[in-house]
């Protein structure tokens, strides 16, 4: 009992579920890219970066509560960290190891790219992508003079996630060394809308408990922090439904159809939106966005 307790709360504190999604991500963005499964030398260097991926998003998740810790003991005491479930030095010993796996694992694909047709070039963009993402994690949550201290500035803390999460799809395009596929980029910024949408609406849901914090919702208001998510989410329809025009000739027209399940669940948001229901107005917009990404992939994986 003891053994699965500690599995569990390990789990909990990297968020477990969420970084998972990261691998699914970066799977997405390499099958967009190459039209189908990478193989070969690509199938390896692809899932040496689902690695890098998920424990980089198990360092940032442990980190976050260890830095919220004082908030979590009185927002959210259940946490493994207040909760005393986890040490702090465990803690702090797991975010270290899992950062180091999470380069290590990028290095490795550096190297398998380097022994085999591909070259250190076809990696550096990965290397580029990893590094800017440490940057958005180092000025997110340090607090050290040299740092932005996003996660205190409203808006640019949401931004700064977004862009980590929509990132993983490129991440996934550069590990079979397509990093400017148009697919990829496409469904990179349909994630980041989506994303910063639910980050804005998770904080009006939040606003209560995160007296302290400078939110984007505590300084616009609720309600105008609900009119800047919904129309965010207006501009993830738009990014979704456009490149299926004629115009772009970037996905197949009548692929469209996939993606109605998501379009159907993001247009019941609104409603939600503006009742000020906002627990049940982020969750369709997670599973708006699962559904999205879930039509992509069936649609790389079709004849055009």
């Amino acid at each position: 009992m003891k053994t699965h307790a500690t599995v569990h709360s390990w789990a909990s504190l990297f968020r477990a579920g969420n970084s998972l999604s990261g691998v699914f991500g970066v799977l997405l963005g390499s099958i967009l890219a190459s039209r189908g499964f990478p193989s070969g030398d690509y199938a390896i260097i692809t899932g040496l970066h689902s690695i890098s991926v998920m424990t980089f998003m198990f360092s940032w998740n442990a980190l976050n509560d260890y830095v919220d810790i004082d908030i979590d003991r009185t927002n959210r005491p259940d946490r493994p960290l207040p909760s005393g479930a986890i040490s702090l030095d465990s803690a702090r010993r797991g975010i270290q190891l899992t950062g180091i796996i999470s380069a290590m694992s990028l290095v490795l694909a550096g190297y398998f790219s380097s022994i085999g047709d591909l070259g250190l070039s076809g990696w550096a963009p990965s290397l580029a992508i990893w590094s800017f993402a440490l940057f958005l994690l180092f000025n997110y949550e340090s607090n050290s003079r040299f740092s932005f201290k996003m996660k205190d500035k409203g808006l640019p803390g949401n931004i700064a996630i977004s862009l980590s999460v929509g990132l993983v799809i490129v991440f996934g395009a550069a590990s079979v060394s397509k990093p400017l596929d148009s697919r990829s980029w496409v469904v990179f910024l349909i994630g980041f809308l989506y994303n910063l949408s639910r980050e804005i609406v998770k904080d009006i849901e939040d606003i209560d408990g995160d007296e302290g914090r400078n939110t984007f919702a505590m300084r616009a208001g609720a309600g105008r922090a609900r009119e800047v998510a919904a129309f965010l989410l207006v501009l993830a329809l738009a990014a979704m439904l456009a490149p299926f025009l004629p115009f772009f000739e970037i996905f197949t027209d009548w692929h469209v159809i996939f993606v109605i399940p998501a379009v159907v669940s993001l247009i019941m948001v609104k409603s939600r939106l503006f009742a000020n229901e906002d627990g049940l107005a982020q969750r369709l917009i997670k599973r708006s966005m699962q559904l999205c990404l879930i039509a992509f992939l069936a649609i790389s994986l079709i004849p055009s």
